[in-house]
Order: structure tokens, then sequence, then C-alpha cells
């Protein structure tokens, strides 16, 4: 199959789950057949092993098995860009020269990480890497997860014009970023939203596409929501977002009491007749009740007769 080339990357891109079984192992049957779900969903492309992977769970042997099952199971099909961020820059290397070897088309980096190192030091780490990579880069700015200072609009621009990161998963509620780095930079920066909370403004004020966790679910109403948007539909965008919405809101407002989003996905798929597979530990599935009020929500929506 022709590859797209990166700075044509566009679209849906999951934050594909890993799939676990109930006692913590990897799952590759599973694993295959939830990619296949996506792929056959619309999908434009996969991340692998990145926060909704579970990537901080797993070892960095583990890693790289995840990410060689989700390149096999695509089968160049559509981009698989591979989460290979680490705190550390020489783990951050190692990851993405082996994503690269597996096959890769792309790499996504996080912020370094819990230890918050001095925003030089965080500039120098993507610098670095780009020296040891022929893979394309793109920052994945997530400061509240990472821990550390947000990459600014400015200083993702400067990277960028040195020839090191080709693009950013911006990862704020706020769409301001996506406005400003559009104005920015040139065309061949592909900038990506990269939460639920504003995909729908993110895709409307130009976004080159949505990353996200949510992605892995109600997967057809999401590409539906991006070809809304991408023909210029923007009635039909936003009612396809109201319907999106309550499901975001279970999560964001709780309304199923304290739990984390993986676990709606996860339940949610298994309602539609999918694979949801397990998280590891801490991270607790949905409880009876919780399903029941997922699976009632879902046919309320249509989602499920």
């Amino acid at each position: 199959m022709t590859k797209i080339p990166h700075d044509q990357w566009h679209g849906i891109f999951p934050a594909c789950l890993t799939m676990f079984t109930a006692d913590g192992k990897i799952d590759e049957q599973g694993q295959r057949k939830h990619v296949d779900y996506l792929v056959e969903s619309g999908v434009h492309g996969i991340i692998a092993c990145g926060t909704s992977g579970e990537f901080i769970s797993l070892t960095n042997d583990e890693r790289m098995v995840v990410t060689r099952i989700i390149i096999d199971a695509v089968a160049g099909r559509i981009p698989v860009i591979a989460g290979t961020g680490h705190y550390s820059t020489h783990h951050t290397i190692q990851l993405t020269q082996q994503a690269q070897q597996a096959g890769a088309d792309g790499t996504l980096v996080i912020l370094p990480y819990f230890q918050k190192p001095p925003k030089p030091a965080i500039l120098n780490h993507y610098r670095t890497l780009k020296q040891h990579t022929d893979l394309p880069i793109w920052l994945y700015n997530n400061p509240a997860y990472a821990a550390c200072d947000p990459v600014t609009t400015l200083e993702l621009v400067q990277l960028h014009q040195e020839g090191i990161i080709c693009g950013v998963k911006s990862t704020f509620d706020s769409v301001v970023p996506i406005h400003e780095l559009l104005n920015m930079c040139d065309k061949s920066f592909r900038t990506f939203y990269g939460t639920f909370q504003s995909p729908l403004e993110a895709l409307m004020t130009g976004a080159h596409g949505w990353i996200s966790g949510f992605l892995n679910f109600l997967t057809k109403p999401c590409v539906q929501l991006y070809e809304a948007v991408s023909s210029g539909q923007m009635d039909q965008a936003k009612q396809i977002w109201s319907q999106l919405l309550p499901f975001k809101q279970l999560y964001s407002h709780q309304h199923l009491g304290p739990t984390n989003d993986l676990a709606i996905y996860r339940a949610g798929l298994d309602l539609m007749g999918q694979n949801g597979g397990f998280s590891r530990l801490p991270f607790e599935p949905l409880n009876s009740e919780q399903k029941q009020k997922l699976h009632d929500l879902m046919i309320q929506q249509g989602v499920i007769a």
C-alpha cells in the first residue's frame, strides 16, 4: 500500500487501548481484534502505546511487544505512530529506534515526566532524540500528566523550524494553541487536538485531526464528526457532537461515580459486542451498577438497541 506522507496526515487517530487479560497479561488476540475494529470503523491513523495505551504500566520491552502487534495488525492500511516517550532521554532514544525498526511511521513523544526538568532540558530532550532517529517526531504537549512546564507555541515553532519536530498533540482544553500554531507554522506541521473536551471547536478552527482515547469507543460517529467538519457540514457536526457529549460527561462530570475513562471505553466496547479487554491495576473496571448506567445511556443515544 502507498504510504501517506507525514505532512499530509489528518483525521481521527485513536490513542489505541492496550488489551490486557483479567490477570494483567498482554492479550495479543484481543489487541488484533481491536485494531481491526478501529481500522474498519474508518480511522485515519493509530497511536500505539500512548496514554490511553497505558504505556506507564508497561515495561520498555512490553511497549515494543504491543507496538509490534499493532503495526503487524494494521498491516500498512493506515499510519501507526508509536508512543516512545520516557522521562529518560536514553530510554526515549532506545524505544524510538526500536519502533523505527519495527516499522512505525512516526513517533509521539511525551514531555519528560515526573522529575520536572527545566525548560532548556525539555527542549534539548527532543533535539537529542532527533539526532538518533529518522522517524517524524510529534511532540506530546501534555503538561498536566507530565507534571512539567508546557512547551509554548513559540518554542514549538522554533523546534519545527530547526527540523526537530513535525507535529504536535495539543492536550489542552483550550483551542487557542491550535489557532496560534496554524497561524505561525507552515502547512507541513501537523497540529492535532489531543483531548475530548473541545474537539468540535478544534476541528472547526482547522486542526488537522484529533487524537484521544475517547476514539476507541463510538469510533464511527467520531469519524463522521471529522468528515462533517471537513466537508463544511457544521450543523451535522454539531448534531453528532451533541450525541457524543453525554458519553464524555460520564467521565468529566463523574456521572457514574469515581472511575477512570478507560473503564468506560472498555465496558462500552463490550456492550457493543467488541473486545474491551481490561486495564492493569490500579485502574479498575466498572462495577455492575456503573455498567448498567452506561448500558442505559447507550440505548438512550441509539448506540445499541
